[in-house]
């Protein structure tokens, strides 16, 4: 006996991409550049689409290239995308580019990070942030997210943890909207199970209400408050580069840059 998972055909696939876009049958055969006829038989299983037209409608749909391989497979083909390890030679480049990155934004924090929020690589900044954090939740693989909010990381230290955890617990529920990504709904809720205060009515915002900041009591410095900057790789065509992101700390107040320069 042969045990074989059953695989969604592609059209429903694509269907749910859709509607994840808040996309009507009409509105994506328009941005595509095909006939609402066409589309509804490939949905419905009635027409084969081209491995082209796979990779057109998922780049119209702006499908993460992880997910663009499982729809080329559903519609029988091979997938198209590559996933190499960090570690392997083709990827210098990469870990050049972000050990350059990492390497200047000192001596402010920064941390790269996977689609799981899993921590890749950092600069010694990071320490100041991960200071008192229990061991084990500093094992490999770090997930950033749970450091940040589980009651022995960061949250003892952090002044406005109701905002903050809002603040992540919102970007991470985007991430499941726009991934449909079952291991990120799972981390939603678990995140979301940990004891935190609501975020309050009002924002606690610096520069003229522009950003709301991490503020992270530090042993000698006092109250340290952040902000910060997300950038990715914007041409990438293999999946574990396609994942990364660069999470850069800045100080959002003369008194935190003063402190972390003379750290």
């Amino acid at each position: 006996m042969t045990d074989v998972t059953a695989r969604p055909p592609v059209g429903m696939l694509l269907r749910d991409w859709r509607q994840r876009r808040r996309l009507s049958q009409l509105d994506l055969a328009l941005e595509a550049g095909v006939s609402t006829r066409h589309l509804s038989f490939v949905e419905t299983g009635r027409s084969r689409p081209s491995p082209e037209m796979v990779l057109h409608l998922a780049d119209q749909l702006e499908v993460p290239l992880r997910d663009r391989n499982q729809l080329l497979l559903a519609a029988g083909y091979a997938p198209r995308y590559a996933e190499r390890g960090l570690d392997e030679p083709e990827m210098a480049p990469v870990r050049e580019a972000l050990e350059l990155v990492l390497r200047g934004h000192e001596p402010y924090p920064a941390v790269v990070v996977d689609r799981g929020w899993s921590m890749v690589a950092a600069n010694p900044a990071v320490g100041l942030l991960t200071a008192g954090v229990a061991p084990e939740l500093l094992e490999p693989p770090v997930n950033v997210l749970r450091v940040s909010l589980h009651p022995d990381g960061m949250a003892p230290r952090i002044a406005n943890l109701g905002e903050w955890r809002a603040h992540l617990l919102e970007r991470l529920a985007r991430q499941v909207a726009v991934t449909g990504d079952e291991r990120l709904a799972a981390l939603y809720d678990e995140l979301g199970g940990y004891p935190g205060p609501d975020a309050p009515e009002e924002h606690d915002a610096v520069g003229g209400g522009i950003v709301v900041p991490l503020r992270l009591r530090a042993d000698g410095a006092g109250e340290l408050a952040f902000f910060s900057t997300v950038r990715t790789f914007g041409t990438a065509v293999d999946i574990t580069v396609a994942e990364l992101a660069i999470e850069s700390f800045f100080p959002a107040d003369a008194a935190t840059a003063q402190a972390l320069r003379g750290h």
